[in-house]
């Protein structure tokens, strides 16, 4: 909407003027170029998912339907239910005469979709917090700079100063730059021991999404349930 010149014309409140916004994950203010949101950085792992689900939906659905999941205790009957009790996929023949007889039972088509629906909610929430992670690791990459600036401004006024002052002080002076230059490394070693936790808390998080996006492309019903 910021880059569009009506929503500009109209005088909405809504959009600041400039294309200026805030991200909605890191609240960082983002001002747009000449390419509007196509000159934004785009976010590789959404991408990802996105083109999972093209594929999933790209897939004829008779293909889906030919093949099914048999009961290993009854050869002849499709898995077509599911054991609330168990925690798992049967078949209507094990309801009435097996094992579950005595369970509650669901449809099959009606778990699939919860438990997949849980699944992707679990997967949004995980992007979302690796978002959040991503954007705290970048905060703690300014405070470096910054601290790295901080330390080079202080070092150039205390060159200045003392090298007007007579030789007597120049010993006070090497011993202020060190003092300096500690607090610099403690505060930077301190700061970067934070950001390889929370790098370490990322790589592991992408590592589950990448395992739940794999879990999502599995397109029968039994065998993902399973």
């Amino acid at each position: 909407q910021a880059s569009n010149p009506l929503w500009q014309s109209r005088g909405s409140s809504a959009v600041p003027s400039g294309g200026r916004f805030r991200c909605p994950s890191c609240r960082h203010e983002v001002v747009l170029d000449r390419h509007g949101v196509y000159g934004l950085q785009r976010n590789l792992l959404v991408e990802n998912i996105i083109d999972i689900y093209k594929q999933e939906s790209a897939r004829p659905l008779h293909a889906k339907a030919e093949q099914h999941l048999m009961c290993e205790e009854h050869e002849d009957e499709r898995i077509n239910i599911y054991c609330l009790r168990c925690e798992a996929p049967t078949c209507s023949l094990c309801k009435v005469f097996g094992a579950h007889k005595d369970c509650e039972v669901a449809p099959l088509p009606a778990v699939y979709q919860r438990q997949k629906s849980e699944l992707s909610d679990g997967i949004a929430m995980l992007v979302a917090g690796n978002d959040r992670i991503q954007a705290i690791i970048t905060q703690m990459e300014e405070i470096c700079h910054t601290i790295e600036d901080n330390s080079r401004r202080q070092k150039q006024h205390l060159g200045l100063r003392f090298d007007s002052l007579y030789g007597i002080l120049e010993e006070r002076k090497k011993e202020l730059l060190q003092s300096i230059a500690r607090e610099q490394e403690e505060k930077v070693q301190h700061v970067r021991g934070l950001i390889r936790q929370y790098g370490d808390h990322l790589e592991a998080s992408s590592k589950l999404v990448e395992s739940a996006i794999q879990a999502m492309e599995e397109p029968q019903m039994a065998v993902y349930l399973q």
